[in-house]
Protein backbone atom coordinates (compact mmCIF):
# COMPACT_ATOMS: atom_id res chain seq x y z
CA UNK A 1 0.00 0.00 0.00
CA UNK A 2 1.38 3.40 -1.02
CA UNK A 3 0.12 5.02 2.16
CA UNK A 4 2.40 2.77 4.20
CA UNK A 5 5.37 4.46 2.52
CA UNK A 6 4.20 8.03 3.24
CA UNK A 7 5.64 9.06 6.59
CA UNK A 8 5.92 12.79 5.81
CA UNK A 9 4.80 15.14 3.01
CA UNK A 10 8.25 15.03 1.42
CA UNK A 11 7.60 11.40 0.47
CA UNK A 12 4.88 12.55 -1.95
CA UNK A 13 7.35 14.39 -4.13
CA UNK A 14 8.90 11.09 -5.26
CA UNK A 15 5.60 9.85 -6.67
CA UNK A 16 4.06 10.06 -10.14
CA UNK A 17 0.62 11.51 -10.73
CA UNK A 18 -0.92 8.04 -11.30
CA UNK A 19 0.57 6.94 -7.98
CA UNK A 20 -0.86 10.02 -6.28
CA UNK A 21 -4.28 9.19 -7.74
CA UNK A 22 -4.00 5.68 -6.31
CA UNK A 23 -2.98 7.23 -3.00
CA UNK A 24 -6.18 9.29 -3.00
CA UNK A 25 -8.15 6.05 -3.12
CA UNK A 26 -6.18 4.63 -0.20
CA UNK A 27 -6.76 7.78 1.83
CA UNK A 28 -10.49 7.47 1.23
CA UNK A 29 -10.36 3.88 2.44
CA UNK A 30 -8.67 5.15 5.60
CA UNK A 31 -11.41 7.74 5.98
CA UNK A 32 -14.04 5.04 5.57
CA UNK A 33 -12.35 2.95 8.25
CA UNK A 34 -12.50 5.72 10.82
CA UNK A 35 -15.81 7.32 9.91
CA UNK A 36 -17.83 4.12 9.66
CA UNK A 37 -16.69 3.24 13.18
CA UNK A 38 -16.63 6.50 15.15
CA UNK A 39 -18.23 9.07 12.83
CA UNK A 40 -17.04 12.58 12.09
CA UNK A 41 -17.01 15.09 9.24
CA UNK A 42 -17.57 13.08 6.10
CA UNK A 43 -18.35 15.32 3.13
CA UNK A 44 -15.70 17.99 3.76
CA UNK A 45 -12.91 15.40 3.99
CA UNK A 46 -13.92 13.17 1.08
CA UNK A 47 -14.13 16.23 -1.16
CA UNK A 48 -10.71 17.61 -0.29
CA UNK A 49 -8.45 14.54 -0.67
CA UNK A 50 -6.95 15.43 -4.07
CA UNK A 51 -6.41 19.06 -3.10
CA UNK A 52 -4.63 17.99 0.08
CA UNK A 53 -2.30 15.69 -1.84
CA UNK A 54 -1.54 18.43 -4.39
CA UNK A 55 -0.88 21.03 -1.69
CA UNK A 56 1.60 18.81 0.07
CA UNK A 57 3.17 17.79 -3.26
CA UNK A 58 3.83 21.40 -4.27
CA UNK A 59 4.49 23.13 -0.97
CA UNK A 60 6.94 22.23 1.77
CA UNK A 61 5.07 21.79 5.04
CA UNK A 62 5.76 22.66 7.82
CA UNK A 63 8.14 25.36 6.49
CA UNK A 64 5.30 26.45 4.22
CA UNK A 65 2.29 26.79 6.49
CA UNK A 66 -1.30 25.64 5.95
CA UNK A 67 -4.21 27.06 7.98
CA UNK A 68 -7.46 25.15 7.50
CA UNK A 69 -10.93 26.63 7.91
CA UNK A 70 -12.96 25.14 9.80
CA UNK A 71 -10.24 22.49 9.84
CA UNK A 72 -12.87 19.77 9.68
CA UNK A 73 -11.51 18.98 6.18
CA UNK A 74 -8.01 18.23 7.50
CA UNK A 75 -8.22 14.44 7.91
CA UNK A 76 -6.25 13.72 4.71
CA UNK A 77 -3.70 16.34 5.81
CA UNK A 78 -3.30 14.44 9.07
CA UNK A 79 -2.82 11.14 7.26
CA UNK A 80 -0.03 12.66 5.18
CA UNK A 81 1.73 14.27 8.14
CA UNK A 82 2.50 11.24 10.27
CA UNK A 83 -0.93 10.56 11.77
CA UNK A 84 -2.36 7.88 9.50
CA UNK A 85 -2.55 5.41 12.38
CA UNK A 86 -5.48 7.45 13.71
CA UNK A 87 -7.41 6.34 10.61
CA UNK A 88 -6.02 2.89 9.84
CA UNK A 89 -5.58 1.46 13.35
CA UNK A 90 -8.86 1.23 15.26
CA UNK A 91 -7.05 1.17 18.59
CA UNK A 92 -5.52 4.59 17.88
CA UNK A 93 -8.56 6.57 16.78
CA UNK A 94 -8.45 8.66 19.96
CA UNK A 95 -4.99 10.00 19.13
CA UNK A 96 -6.39 12.40 16.54
CA UNK A 97 -8.92 15.13 17.19
CA UNK A 98 -11.40 16.09 14.50
CA UNK A 99 -9.55 19.35 13.80
CA UNK A 100 -6.03 20.64 13.32
CA UNK A 101 -4.13 20.60 16.58
CA UNK A 102 -0.59 21.89 17.22
CA UNK A 103 -0.27 19.44 20.12
CA UNK A 104 -0.46 16.61 17.58
CA UNK A 105 1.93 17.78 14.89
CA UNK A 106 4.36 20.48 13.76
CA UNK A 107 2.30 20.64 10.55
CA UNK A 108 -0.65 22.18 12.43
CA UNK A 109 -0.53 25.77 13.63
CA UNK A 110 -3.91 26.37 15.29
CA UNK A 111 -6.52 24.35 17.13
CA UNK A 112 -9.56 25.48 15.15
CA UNK A 113 -13.15 24.27 15.03
CA UNK A 114 -15.11 27.47 14.49
CA UNK A 115 -15.56 28.97 11.09
CA UNK A 116 -14.29 31.91 9.02
CA UNK A 117 -10.99 32.21 10.89
CA UNK A 118 -8.35 30.88 8.48
CA UNK A 119 -7.77 34.00 6.38
CA UNK A 120 -7.20 36.21 9.42
CA UNK A 121 -5.00 33.67 11.22
CA UNK A 122 -2.93 32.99 8.11
CA UNK A 123 -2.68 36.71 7.36
CA UNK A 124 -1.20 37.11 10.82
CA UNK A 125 1.33 34.37 10.07
CA UNK A 126 2.23 36.18 6.84
CA UNK A 127 2.70 39.52 8.58
CA UNK A 128 4.77 37.88 11.30
CA UNK A 129 6.90 36.20 8.63
CA UNK A 130 7.49 39.52 6.92
CA UNK A 131 8.58 41.41 10.01
CA UNK A 132 10.92 38.54 10.93
CA UNK A 133 12.43 38.55 7.45
CA UNK A 134 11.46 35.01 6.41
CA UNK A 135 10.23 33.85 3.01
CA UNK A 136 7.95 30.78 3.37
CA UNK A 137 4.56 30.41 1.71
CA UNK A 138 1.49 30.99 3.85
CA UNK A 139 -1.66 29.20 2.67
CA UNK A 140 -5.18 29.72 4.03
CA UNK A 141 -7.74 27.08 3.04
CA UNK A 142 -11.39 28.11 3.32
CA UNK A 143 -14.68 26.51 2.23
CA UNK A 144 -17.99 25.00 3.40
CA UNK A 145 -19.72 28.37 3.53
CA UNK A 146 -17.06 29.99 5.71
CA UNK A 147 -16.61 32.96 3.37
CA UNK A 148 -19.87 34.48 4.60
CA UNK A 149 -18.47 34.95 8.11
CA UNK A 150 -17.56 38.52 8.96
CA UNK A 151 -14.05 37.64 10.08
CA UNK A 152 -13.29 36.07 6.71
CA UNK A 153 -14.50 39.12 4.77
CA UNK A 154 -12.69 41.51 7.08
CA UNK A 155 -9.44 39.60 6.63
CA UNK A 156 -9.84 39.44 2.84
CA UNK A 157 -10.27 43.19 2.83
CA UNK A 158 -7.12 43.67 4.88
CA UNK A 159 -5.14 41.20 2.77
CA UNK A 160 -6.10 42.86 -0.48
CA UNK A 161 -5.25 46.37 0.64
CA UNK A 162 -2.53 46.08 3.27
CA UNK A 163 -0.31 43.08 2.45
CA UNK A 164 2.34 43.30 -0.26
CA UNK A 165 3.88 39.86 0.03
CA UNK A 166 3.22 36.15 -0.39
CA UNK A 167 -0.21 35.03 0.81
CA UNK A 168 -2.24 32.27 -0.87
CA UNK A 169 -5.94 31.78 -0.17
CA UNK A 170 -7.39 28.50 -1.44
CA UNK A 171 -11.17 28.78 -1.77
CA UNK A 172 -12.56 25.25 -1.67
CA UNK A 173 -15.83 25.82 -3.52
CA UNK A 174 -18.08 22.77 -3.22
CA UNK A 175 -21.27 24.83 -3.66
CA UNK A 176 -22.32 24.00 -0.09
CA UNK A 177 -22.09 25.08 3.53
CA UNK A 178 -23.56 22.59 6.01
CA UNK A 179 -26.92 23.26 4.39
CA UNK A 180 -27.24 25.14 1.11
CA UNK A 181 -25.30 28.40 0.80
CA UNK A 182 -26.99 31.78 1.20
CA UNK A 183 -25.87 35.29 0.32
CA UNK A 184 -24.52 37.35 -2.54
CA UNK A 185 -21.01 35.99 -2.06
CA UNK A 186 -22.19 32.61 -3.31
CA UNK A 187 -24.07 34.16 -6.21
CA UNK A 188 -20.73 35.61 -7.28
CA UNK A 189 -18.94 32.27 -6.78
CA UNK A 190 -21.47 30.64 -9.10
CA UNK A 191 -20.91 33.33 -11.71
CA UNK A 192 -17.18 32.71 -11.47
CA UNK A 193 -17.69 28.94 -11.80
CA UNK A 194 -20.02 29.36 -14.78
CA UNK A 195 -17.55 31.66 -16.56
CA UNK A 196 -14.47 29.57 -15.72
CA UNK A 197 -13.28 32.41 -13.52
CA UNK A 198 -13.73 35.22 -16.06
CA UNK A 199 -16.94 36.91 -14.81
CA UNK A 200 -16.71 40.69 -14.88
CA UNK A 201 -17.87 40.90 -11.29
CA UNK A 202 -15.28 39.29 -9.04
CA UNK A 203 -15.45 40.19 -5.38
CA UNK A 204 -11.93 38.86 -4.73
CA UNK A 205 -10.33 41.22 -7.24
CA UNK A 206 -12.57 43.99 -5.94
CA UNK A 207 -10.76 43.58 -2.61
CA UNK A 208 -7.44 43.99 -4.44
CA UNK A 209 -6.49 40.29 -4.51
CA UNK A 210 -5.04 38.44 -7.48
CA UNK A 211 -7.25 35.59 -8.68
CA UNK A 212 -6.85 32.18 -10.34
CA UNK A 213 -9.66 29.70 -11.09
CA UNK A 214 -9.38 25.92 -11.38
CA UNK A 215 -12.51 24.02 -12.43
CA UNK A 216 -11.00 20.57 -11.89
CA UNK A 217 -10.74 20.75 -8.11
CA UNK A 218 -10.59 16.98 -7.72
CA UNK A 219 -7.96 16.40 -10.41
CA UNK A 220 -4.49 16.08 -8.92
CA UNK A 221 -2.53 17.03 -12.07
CA UNK A 222 -4.59 20.20 -12.59
CA UNK A 223 -4.23 21.16 -8.94
CA UNK A 224 -0.47 20.61 -8.97
CA UNK A 225 -0.21 22.94 -11.97
CA UNK A 226 -2.25 25.73 -10.39
CA UNK A 227 -0.48 25.48 -7.02
CA UNK A 228 2.90 25.61 -8.74
CA UNK A 229 1.73 28.75 -10.51
CA UNK A 230 1.08 30.60 -7.26
CA UNK A 231 3.87 29.16 -5.12
CA UNK A 232 6.28 31.89 -3.96
CA UNK A 233 3.93 34.57 -5.31
CA UNK A 234 4.86 38.09 -4.27
CA UNK A 235 1.25 39.26 -3.76
CA UNK A 236 -1.88 37.93 -2.05
CA UNK A 237 -3.71 35.61 -4.43
CA UNK A 238 -6.95 33.64 -4.32
CA UNK A 239 -6.94 30.17 -5.87
CA UNK A 240 -10.59 29.30 -6.45
CA UNK A 241 -11.04 25.53 -6.93
CA UNK A 242 -14.32 23.77 -7.73
CA UNK A 243 -14.62 20.51 -5.77
CA UNK A 244 -17.20 17.78 -5.18
CA UNK A 245 -18.27 17.55 -1.54
CA UNK A 246 -18.45 13.92 -0.44
CA UNK A 247 -16.56 12.69 -3.52
CA UNK A 248 -16.05 8.94 -3.59
CA UNK A 249 -19.30 7.93 -1.88
CA UNK A 250 -22.42 8.26 -3.99
CA UNK A 251 -24.74 8.85 -1.06
CA UNK A 252 -22.62 11.75 0.19
CA UNK A 253 -22.29 13.24 -3.29
CA UNK A 254 -26.08 13.23 -3.66
CA UNK A 255 -27.04 14.33 -0.14
CA UNK A 256 -24.40 16.88 0.75
CA UNK A 257 -26.25 18.24 3.77
CA UNK A 258 -27.04 14.85 5.27
CA UNK A 259 -23.44 13.68 4.91
CA UNK A 260 -21.65 16.80 6.07
CA UNK A 261 -21.16 14.96 9.35
CA UNK A 262 -22.00 11.37 10.19
CA UNK A 263 -22.43 8.95 13.06
CA UNK A 264 -20.94 5.45 12.70
CA UNK A 265 -22.63 3.80 9.72
CA UNK A 266 -22.74 0.76 7.49
CA UNK A 267 -20.89 1.51 4.29
CA UNK A 268 -23.06 -0.72 2.10
CA UNK A 269 -26.37 0.78 3.19
CA UNK A 270 -25.38 4.18 4.58
CA UNK A 271 -27.51 3.48 7.65
CA UNK A 272 -26.31 4.33 11.18
CA UNK A 273 -24.94 1.45 13.24
CA UNK A 274 -25.65 3.18 16.53
CA UNK A 275 -28.99 4.09 18.04
CA UNK A 276 -29.79 7.13 20.14
CA UNK A 277 -33.19 5.74 21.04
CA UNK A 278 -36.48 6.32 19.35
CA UNK A 279 -38.26 8.11 22.16
CA UNK A 280 -39.07 11.73 22.82
CA UNK A 281 -36.35 14.34 22.58
CA UNK A 282 -36.30 18.10 22.98
CA UNK A 283 -34.58 18.27 19.59
CA UNK A 284 -37.33 16.19 18.01
CA UNK A 285 -40.15 18.34 19.35
CA UNK A 286 -38.61 21.66 18.28
CA UNK A 287 -39.09 21.65 14.50
CA UNK A 288 -42.77 20.60 14.76
CA UNK A 289 -43.31 23.40 17.27
CA UNK A 290 -41.72 25.94 14.89
CA UNK A 291 -43.82 24.78 11.92
CA UNK A 292 -46.99 24.88 14.00
CA UNK A 293 -46.12 28.38 15.19
CA UNK A 294 -45.44 29.59 11.65
CA UNK A 295 -48.84 28.36 10.44
CA UNK A 296 -50.65 30.20 13.24
CA UNK A 297 -48.62 33.42 13.08
CA UNK A 298 -47.68 34.95 9.73
CA UNK A 299 -45.57 37.53 11.59
CA UNK A 300 -43.26 34.79 12.91
CA UNK A 301 -39.82 34.55 11.26
CA UNK A 302 -37.03 32.02 11.89
CA UNK A 303 -33.52 33.43 11.52
CA UNK A 304 -30.65 30.95 11.22
CA UNK A 305 -26.93 31.65 10.73
CA UNK A 306 -26.42 28.57 8.54
CA UNK A 307 -27.48 26.17 11.32
CA UNK A 308 -31.12 25.19 10.62
CA UNK A 309 -30.46 21.60 11.64
CA UNK A 310 -29.57 22.81 15.15
CA UNK A 311 -33.33 22.56 15.72
CA UNK A 312 -34.18 19.95 13.08
CA UNK A 313 -35.18 22.27 10.25
CA UNK A 314 -34.25 20.09 7.30
CA UNK A 315 -34.80 20.93 3.63
CA UNK A 316 -38.50 19.99 3.74
CA UNK A 317 -39.16 22.03 6.88
CA UNK A 318 -37.36 25.04 5.42
CA UNK A 319 -39.48 24.72 2.29
CA UNK A 320 -42.64 24.73 4.40
CA UNK A 321 -41.51 27.88 6.22
CA UNK A 322 -41.00 29.70 2.92
CA UNK A 323 -40.57 33.43 3.45
CA UNK A 324 -40.91 32.93 7.19
CA UNK A 325 -37.34 31.60 7.17
CA UNK A 326 -34.13 33.50 6.50
CA UNK A 327 -30.65 31.99 6.48
CA UNK A 328 -27.95 34.62 6.87
CA UNK A 329 -25.12 32.26 6.02
CA UNK A 330 -22.39 31.78 8.58
CA UNK A 331 -22.95 35.20 10.10
CA UNK A 332 -24.19 35.10 13.68
CA UNK A 333 -23.62 38.81 14.20
CA UNK A 334 -25.82 39.68 11.25
CA UNK A 335 -28.45 37.11 12.26
CA UNK A 336 -28.90 38.65 15.71
CA UNK A 337 -28.95 42.23 14.38
CA UNK A 338 -31.42 41.31 11.63
CA UNK A 339 -33.63 39.69 14.27
CA UNK A 340 -33.50 42.91 16.29
CA UNK A 341 -34.70 44.84 13.25
CA UNK A 342 -37.51 42.34 12.64
CA UNK A 343 -38.63 42.73 16.25
CA UNK A 344 -38.41 46.52 16.18
CA UNK A 345 -40.67 46.59 13.12
CA UNK A 346 -43.26 44.56 15.01
CA UNK A 347 -42.78 41.01 13.71
CA UNK A 348 -41.66 38.03 15.82
CA UNK A 349 -38.15 36.66 15.25
CA UNK A 350 -36.69 33.39 16.54
CA UNK A 351 -32.92 32.95 16.18
CA UNK A 352 -31.79 29.31 16.16
CA UNK A 353 -28.26 27.91 16.34
CA UNK A 354 -25.86 26.07 18.67
CA UNK A 355 -24.64 27.75 21.84
CA UNK A 356 -20.96 27.52 20.88
CA UNK A 357 -21.59 29.58 17.73
CA UNK A 358 -23.65 32.26 19.47
CA UNK A 359 -20.46 33.40 21.19
CA UNK A 360 -19.55 35.20 17.96
CA UNK A 361 -22.59 37.46 18.38
CA UNK A 362 -21.99 38.59 21.96
CA UNK A 363 -21.65 42.26 21.01
CA UNK A 364 -24.77 42.25 18.85
CA UNK A 365 -26.79 40.65 21.64
CA UNK A 366 -25.53 43.29 24.04
CA UNK A 367 -25.65 46.33 21.77
CA UNK A 368 -28.19 45.70 19.02
CA UNK A 369 -30.68 43.73 21.10
CA UNK A 370 -30.40 44.26 24.85
CA UNK A 371 -29.60 47.98 25.02
CA UNK A 372 -32.53 48.50 22.68
CA UNK A 373 -34.70 45.96 24.52
CA UNK A 374 -35.99 44.44 21.31
CA UNK A 375 -38.05 41.29 21.97
CA UNK A 376 -35.81 38.83 20.16
CA UNK A 377 -36.08 35.17 21.14
CA UNK A 378 -32.90 33.12 20.76
CA UNK A 379 -33.13 29.33 21.00
CA UNK A 380 -29.87 27.49 21.62
CA UNK A 381 -29.06 23.81 21.22
CA UNK A 382 -26.00 22.00 22.61
CA UNK A 383 -25.71 24.23 25.66
CA UNK A 384 -25.04 21.16 27.81
CA UNK A 385 -21.91 19.37 29.03
CA UNK A 386 -23.46 16.20 27.60
CA UNK A 387 -23.53 17.31 23.97
CA UNK A 388 -20.62 18.45 21.83
CA UNK A 389 -17.38 17.52 23.62
CA UNK A 390 -14.62 18.77 21.28
CA UNK A 391 -12.69 21.65 22.82
CA UNK A 392 -13.69 23.93 19.94
CA UNK A 393 -17.43 23.28 20.25
CA UNK A 394 -18.19 23.42 23.96
CA UNK A 395 -21.51 24.97 24.96
CA UNK A 396 -20.76 25.08 28.69
CA UNK A 397 -19.63 28.73 28.69
CA UNK A 398 -22.96 30.14 27.57
CA UNK A 399 -24.56 30.59 30.99
CA UNK A 400 -21.63 32.56 32.38
CA UNK A 401 -21.27 34.60 29.18
CA UNK A 402 -24.85 35.60 28.50
CA UNK A 403 -26.57 35.68 31.90
CA UNK A 404 -24.55 38.76 32.79
CA UNK A 405 -25.83 40.91 29.91
CA UNK A 406 -28.36 43.44 31.31
CA UNK A 407 -31.96 43.13 30.12
CA UNK A 408 -31.45 39.61 28.71
CA UNK A 409 -33.80 37.03 30.20
CA UNK A 410 -32.18 33.58 30.15
CA UNK A 411 -34.67 30.73 30.62
CA UNK A 412 -33.72 27.13 31.41
CA UNK A 413 -36.66 24.74 31.04
CA UNK A 414 -36.77 21.49 33.00
CA UNK A 415 -39.58 19.62 31.22
CA UNK A 416 -41.33 19.35 27.88
CA UNK A 417 -44.24 21.42 29.15
CA UNK A 418 -41.96 24.13 30.50
CA UNK A 419 -39.95 24.20 27.27
CA UNK A 420 -43.00 24.71 25.10
CA UNK A 421 -44.62 27.20 27.49
CA UNK A 422 -41.45 29.27 27.73
CA UNK A 423 -41.29 29.45 23.94
CA UNK A 424 -44.96 30.44 23.75
CA UNK A 425 -44.50 33.17 26.35
CA UNK A 426 -41.32 34.56 24.85
CA UNK A 427 -42.69 34.70 21.31
CA UNK A 428 -45.87 36.46 22.48
CA UNK A 429 -44.38 39.07 24.82
CA UNK A 430 -42.95 42.36 23.55
CA UNK A 431 -40.92 43.55 26.55
CA UNK A 432 -37.74 41.48 26.81
CA UNK A 433 -34.95 39.88 24.81
CA UNK A 434 -34.99 36.18 25.74
CA UNK A 435 -32.47 33.35 25.44
CA UNK A 436 -33.85 29.82 25.91
CA UNK A 437 -31.56 26.82 26.38
CA UNK A 438 -32.78 23.54 24.90
CA UNK A 439 -32.32 20.90 27.64
CA UNK A 440 -29.55 18.42 26.96
CA UNK A 441 -31.00 15.53 28.94
CA UNK A 442 -33.87 13.08 28.49
CA UNK A 443 -37.36 14.51 28.21
CA UNK A 444 -39.37 14.73 31.42
CA UNK A 445 -42.97 15.80 31.97
CA UNK A 446 -44.40 17.97 34.71
CA UNK A 447 -47.06 20.71 34.82
CA UNK A 448 -45.56 24.12 34.07
CA UNK A 449 -46.56 27.75 34.30
CA UNK A 450 -47.61 29.55 31.14
CA UNK A 451 -46.58 33.09 32.12
CA UNK A 452 -42.96 34.02 32.81
CA UNK A 453 -43.44 37.77 32.94
CA UNK A 454 -42.75 37.96 36.70
CA UNK A 455 -39.01 37.80 36.11
CA UNK A 456 -36.67 35.89 38.40
CA UNK A 457 -39.34 34.14 40.43
CA UNK A 458 -38.09 30.70 41.35
CA UNK A 459 -40.54 27.83 41.76
CA UNK A 460 -40.56 25.54 44.81
CA UNK A 461 -41.32 22.09 43.45
CA UNK A 462 -40.92 20.35 46.82
CA UNK A 463 -41.11 22.03 50.22
CA UNK A 464 -38.78 20.69 52.88
CA UNK A 465 -36.24 21.70 55.47
CA UNK A 466 -32.53 21.92 56.35
CA UNK A 467 -31.23 21.63 52.76
CA UNK A 468 -32.50 23.59 49.74
CA UNK A 469 -31.48 22.25 46.34
CA UNK A 470 -31.65 24.83 43.54
CA UNK A 471 -31.23 22.83 40.33
CA UNK A 472 -31.15 24.78 37.08
CA UNK A 473 -32.50 23.61 33.73
CA UNK A 474 -31.45 20.17 32.57
CA UNK A 475 -29.74 19.58 35.92
CA UNK A 476 -33.12 19.65 37.66
CA UNK A 477 -33.40 15.87 37.36
CA UNK A 478 -30.04 15.58 39.13
CA UNK A 479 -31.55 17.74 41.84
CA UNK A 480 -34.51 15.36 42.09
CA UNK A 481 -32.15 12.39 42.46
CA UNK A 482 -30.15 14.16 45.16
CA UNK A 483 -33.32 15.15 47.02
CA UNK A 484 -34.50 11.53 47.01
CA UNK A 485 -31.09 10.34 48.26
CA UNK A 486 -31.08 12.88 51.10
CA UNK A 487 -34.55 11.81 52.20
CA UNK A 488 -33.55 8.15 52.13
CA UNK A 489 -30.12 8.47 53.74
CA UNK A 490 -30.52 11.45 56.08
CA UNK A 491 -34.16 11.01 57.05
CA UNK A 492 -35.60 14.38 56.10
CA UNK A 493 -37.17 15.96 53.03
CA UNK A 494 -35.09 18.73 51.47
CA UNK A 495 -36.57 21.65 49.58
CA UNK A 496 -36.26 21.34 45.80
CA UNK A 497 -36.37 24.52 43.72
CA UNK A 498 -36.67 25.00 39.98
CA UNK A 499 -35.13 28.48 39.38
CA UNK A 500 -36.22 28.68 35.71
CA UNK A 501 -34.40 32.02 35.26
CA UNK A 502 -30.61 31.83 35.00
CA UNK A 503 -30.16 35.59 34.57
CA UNK A 504 -31.36 36.72 37.99
CA UNK A 505 -32.13 35.64 41.54
CA UNK A 506 -35.32 35.47 43.58
CA UNK A 507 -34.20 37.46 46.62
CA UNK A 508 -37.51 37.03 48.44
CA UNK A 509 -37.44 33.26 48.17
CA UNK A 510 -33.77 33.01 49.03
CA UNK A 511 -34.26 35.11 52.13
CA UNK A 512 -37.21 32.96 53.22
CA UNK A 513 -35.01 29.85 53.16
CA UNK A 514 -32.94 31.16 56.05
CA UNK A 515 -35.64 30.31 58.59
CA UNK A 516 -35.75 26.54 58.01
CA UNK A 517 -32.52 25.73 56.13
CA UNK A 518 -28.81 25.53 56.90
CA UNK A 519 -27.45 24.57 53.48
CA UNK A 520 -28.21 25.64 49.92
CA UNK A 521 -26.94 23.46 47.06
CA UNK A 522 -26.89 24.77 43.49
CA UNK A 523 -26.52 22.66 40.35
CA UNK A 524 -25.92 24.07 36.87
CA UNK A 525 -24.93 22.73 33.46
CA UNK A 526 -22.05 25.13 32.85
CA UNK A 527 -18.91 26.57 34.34
CA UNK A 528 -19.11 27.81 37.91
CA UNK A 529 -17.10 31.02 37.58
CA UNK A 530 -19.46 33.83 36.66
CA UNK A 531 -22.34 31.37 36.53
CA UNK A 532 -25.68 30.94 38.23
CA UNK A 533 -24.55 29.34 41.48
CA UNK A 534 -22.09 32.08 42.27
CA UNK A 535 -24.94 34.58 42.19
CA UNK A 536 -26.66 32.56 44.92
CA UNK A 537 -23.44 32.27 46.94
CA UNK A 538 -22.87 36.02 46.66
CA UNK A 539 -26.37 36.71 47.93
CA UNK A 540 -25.75 34.69 51.08
CA UNK A 541 -22.14 35.82 51.47
CA UNK A 542 -22.60 38.03 54.53
CA UNK A 543 -24.92 35.64 56.39
CA UNK A 544 -24.72 32.25 58.04
CA UNK A 545 -26.24 30.17 55.24
CA UNK A 546 -23.78 27.65 53.83
CA UNK A 547 -23.74 27.33 50.04
CA UNK A 548 -22.27 24.56 47.91
CA UNK A 549 -22.10 25.18 44.16
CA UNK A 550 -21.89 22.32 41.67
CA UNK A 551 -20.85 22.89 38.07
CA UNK A 552 -17.86 22.64 35.78
CA UNK A 553 -14.43 24.20 36.04
CA UNK A 554 -13.47 27.18 33.88
CA UNK A 555 -11.45 24.93 31.63
CA UNK A 556 -11.15 23.92 27.98
CA UNK A 557 -12.25 20.30 28.23
CA UNK A 558 -11.55 18.18 25.16
CA UNK A 559 -13.08 14.91 23.94
CA UNK A 560 -14.16 13.86 27.40
CA UNK A 561 -16.54 11.20 28.63
CA UNK A 562 -19.50 13.16 30.09
CA UNK A 563 -20.09 10.78 32.99
CA UNK A 564 -16.40 10.73 33.89
CA UNK A 565 -16.46 14.52 33.86
CA UNK A 566 -19.35 14.55 36.35
CA UNK A 567 -17.33 12.31 38.65
CA UNK A 568 -14.24 14.48 38.29
CA UNK A 569 -16.30 17.53 39.27
CA UNK A 570 -17.85 15.72 42.26
CA UNK A 571 -21.35 15.76 40.79
CA UNK A 572 -22.53 12.18 41.11
CA UNK A 573 -25.44 11.75 43.50
CA UNK A 574 -23.25 9.77 45.91
CA UNK A 575 -20.56 12.46 45.95
CA UNK A 576 -23.04 15.27 46.50
CA UNK A 577 -24.78 13.32 49.26
CA UNK A 578 -21.47 12.81 51.03
CA UNK A 579 -20.76 16.54 50.76
CA UNK A 580 -24.18 17.37 52.21
CA UNK A 581 -23.55 15.06 55.18
CA UNK A 582 -20.21 16.72 55.86
CA UNK A 583 -21.53 20.27 55.50
CA UNK A 584 -24.45 19.59 57.84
Amino acid sequence: MLLDEITAPADLKKRTVPELEALAGEIREGLFNRLTKIGGHFGPNFGFVEATIALHYVFDSPTDKFVFDVSHQSYAHKMLTGRKAGYLDDSRFSEDSGYTNPDESEHDFFNIGHTSTSVALALGLAKGRDVLGHKENIVAIIGDGSLSGGEAMEALSVAGSELRSNFIIVVNDNEQAIAETHGGIYVNLKALRDSNGTAANNWFTAFGLDYVYEEQGNDIASLIAVFRKVKDSARPVVVHIHTQKGKGYARAEKDKEGWHWCVPFDRATGKPTVSFGGGESYFGMTAPYILERAKKDRHFVVVSPAMPMAVGLGPEERKQLGDQYIDTGIAEEAAVAIASGIARRGATPLVVTNMTFLQRAYDQISQDVCINRTPVTMLMNYASFDGLTDVTHLGIFGLAAFTNIPELVVLCPTSAEEYRNMLDWSLCQKEHPVLILIPGNAVSHRPADTDYGALNTFKVEQQGQQVAIIALGDFFQKGEELAAAIKKELGFTPTLINPRYASGIDATLLRSLEAEHRLVITLEDGILEGGFGQKIASFYGAGSMRVKNYGLEKKFYDRYDPQELLRACGMTTAQMLADAKALL
